[in-house]
C-alpha cells in the first residue's frame, strides 16, 4: 500500500530540506519512495511545496486532488491552500506559525488567522504543532522544519531510525545538535497524535 505526504509551506522554511530527510528514513526502512519540488516564488516567500510517496512499489511521487494521506503544513495560511489535495479521511499536521504575505502586509487581503478552526471543521482531523514557538524558544527559527519532523515521524511510528545520523548528514555541522533537539522537542511534544 502506498502512502503520500504533501509538505507545504513557504520559501526559506526548509521543507525540501526535511523532505529529504525523511525519504531517507523511509529508503532506510525498506520502502521505495519518490518525491518531487514545486517550487513557487520561493525566493520572495511564495509557496513551496513537496509530495513525497512511499510503500511497497511506488512508480510517481504525483499527489493529486484528494490523494493525500498526511498534509505536513509549516505555515498556517498554506494548510489551507492545500486541503484540497488531502484525501477522505487524512491528517493535517500543521505550524502555528503565521507568515503574512506581501498582500496582506499591505493591506490587500486578510490573513486567515482562524484557519485551524476551518481546517479542523472540514476534516476533523488537524494536529498543531507549535514548531516556530519551539524554535524560537531554542533560538534559531530555522529548526522549525526539524521539529515539525519530528512530530510526523512520531506520527509515522518510525522509531527503528538513527534520526540523529541523518539529520547530522544533511544540516551544517555548527547546526547538528541544535537540529537534532529540535527533532527530539517536535517527537515527544504531546500534540494528541
Amino acid at each position: 500500500m502506498t502512502k503520500s505526504i504533501l509538505m507545504t509551506g513557504v520559501g526559506g522554511q526548509g521543507i525540501i530540506l526535511t523532505a529529504k530527510i525523511l525519504a531517507e528514513a523511509l529508503v532506510g526502512c525498506g520502502y521505495d519512495v519518490k518525491m518531487s519540488e514545486i517550487h513557487g516564488m520561493s525566493q520572495r516567500g511564495g509557496t513551496v511545496n513537496t509530495q513525497l510517496k512511499y510503500g511497497d512499489r511506488v512508480y510517481a511521487p504525483n499527489i493529486g486532488l484528494g490523494e493525500a494521506d498526511i498534509i505536513l503544513a509549516f505555515e498556517k495560511a498554506e494548510a489551507l491552500r492545500a486541503l484540497p489535495y488531502l484525501k477522505k479521511g487524512g491528517r493535517i499536521v500543521m505550524d502555528t506559525r503565521e507568515i503574512y504575505s506581501m498582500p496582506v502586509l499591505l493591506g490587500q487581503s486578510e490573513y486567515p488567522h482562524d484557519a485551524h478552526r476551518v481546517l479542523n471543521n472540514v476534516t476533523g482531523n488537524v494536529t498543531l504543532v507549535p514548531a516556530g514557538q519551539i524554535a524560537e524558544e531554542m533560538g534559531n527559527i530555522k529548526v522549525q522544519n526539524i521539529c515539525l519532523l519530528g512530530a510526523l515521524a512520531r506520527l509515522l511510528e518510525l522509531e527503528n531510525i538513527d534520526w540523529e545520523a541523518l539529520i547530522t548528514r544533511f544540516v551544517p555541522a555548527k547546526l547538528a545538535e541544535l537540529n537534532i533537539s529540535a527533532f527530539k522537542r517536535g517527537y515527544n511534544q504531546d500534540y494528541a497524535l
